[in-house]
């Protein structure tokens, strides 16, 4: 019996105007377990991270994945791009400046993207070409030190729900799309998206958001690949059962209690993440620095889970302070 295979091939996304070439690799994984199967009929499965440059965790979870993956027991493919964005990842930073692409600076709104288009569009274009041939996806992404991990599929689609439950995150966010989606959502061009492009091609999706950015944090990398292991498990291109857990399923996503002055923010120390909180539940207090008046008493304007608390002081008017989740009813 042999080991399957693994190959890497460096792709050109786009061009700036100089004539550079922003590249990166794309790396492709064939299992040994299916080697008299037809490649058609055996599942793809396609991995990326760092579409936002800054939250490099997702680059860290493929690469310890790439040196555990057991290519004699794999069944299928796997299609893994580390870095989805090598312009933001040079950067650090989670849009592209306007310099490059100031129609869309957000990579994660142009999805499929188009060949013909601006420089975020035509990098998600040449990442299309790979995604088409999936049968799941998973867009890794990491959110900041003041955000539970979980994940976020889209909502009444069961075989994304499926793959967030395998992945294995406490909190689970379904988002309704589209015409179900509110005002907010199509105003912050959420259709742009890679997980609800690929889920209107019929494509099972999730977007992890594992925790933090900008550091490598060894738990959130564990529970990365540990999360793609039970993947392949649930879609049958790996032996073994998921296991079962104990999860909360929420909706995602608008569900923010913002600020109304300008000030310094103190959260109320008892809140932790993940709780689950009733409506006007009080969490925190922004007050003038200089005069030491209470500016504002946020409390929250639902029941739900909380998900994220800043714990930025600094905050402007309009920041948002926190984001609960509505519990969905099974």
């Amino acid at each position: 019996m042999g080991t399957g295979t693994h190959s890497t091939e460096e792709v050109v996304l786009a061009r700036l105007s100089s004539g550079v070439e922003l590249t990166t690799t794309i790396h492709t994984y064939h299992g040994d377990a299916d080697s008299s199967t037809d490649p058609d009929e055996t599942p793809t499965l396609y991995v990326q991270a760092a579409q936002h440059g800054r939250e490099i965790n997702g680059t860290a979870v493929l690469r310890r994945f790439h040196e555990r993956l057991p290519l004699e027991e794999l069944t299928g493919t796997i299609i893994a791009v580390p870095v989805a964005n090598p312009l933001t990842f040079d950067r650090v930073t989670y849009t592209a400046p306007e310099q490059f692409d100031s129609v869309n600076p957000n990579m994660n709104r142009v999805w499929p993207g188009n060949d013909e288009g601006t420089l975020h569009e035509r990098m998600a274009a040449r990442l299309w070409e790979e995604i088409s041939q999936a049968d799941a996806l998973v867009d890794l992404h990491t959110g900041s030190p003041e955000m539970l991990p979980h994940i976020v599929f889209r909502e009444g689609d069961e075989r994304s729900r499926g793959l967030a439950e395998a992945f294995g995150t406490e909190l689970l966010l379904s988002e309704q799309a589209n015409d179900d989606a509110d005002e907010e959502w199509h105003q912050r061009d959420f259709a742009g998206k890679l997980r609800v492009a690929a889920s209107e091609e019929g494509i099972p999706s999730i977007t992890p958001e594992l925790a933090y950015n900008k550091q490598i944090l060894e738990d959130v990398v564990e529970h990365g690949v540990d999360g793609l292991f039970d993947v392949l498990r649930y879609l049958e291109m790996l032996p073994g059962d998921v296991p079962e857990r104990d999860q909360i399923l929420a909706r995602n996503h608008l569900g923010q209690v913002s600020a109304t002055a300008s000030g310094l923010f103190r959260a109320h120390p008892d809140l932790e993440l993940g709780q689950e909180i009733s409506s006007g539940t009080p969490i925190g207090t922004v007050y003038n620095p200089t005069t030491y008046e209470p500016l504002h008493e946020a409390v929250t304007d639902r029941d739900g889970v909380l998900y994220t608390l800043t714990q930025e002081a600094t905050v402007l008017a309009g920041d948002k302070l926190a984001s609960v989740a509505l519990l969905r009813d099974e």
